[in-house]
């Protein structure tokens, strides 16, 4: 199954998303080194492709 391709509103609504979820204390699904805000983390998830949300078009 093809990954789809998401746009630039979808892909920020999503990080935003997981950095909101990271800010009231949820886990996060990478490890984390050092100093870092809830935005990178989300960002470093994304990138990763193991961000736990999903677009419904």
């Amino acid at each position: 199954m093809e990954t789809p391709i998401l746009s630039k509103y979808e892909m920020a609504r999503l990080i935003g998303a997981r950095s909101l979820q990271l800010s009231f204390g949820a886990p996060p699904l990478l490890e984390v080194s050092g100093e870092t805000t809830c935005m990178k983390i989300a960002q470093k998830e994304f990138d990763a492709g193991i961000i736990p949300l999903v677009v419904l078009r």
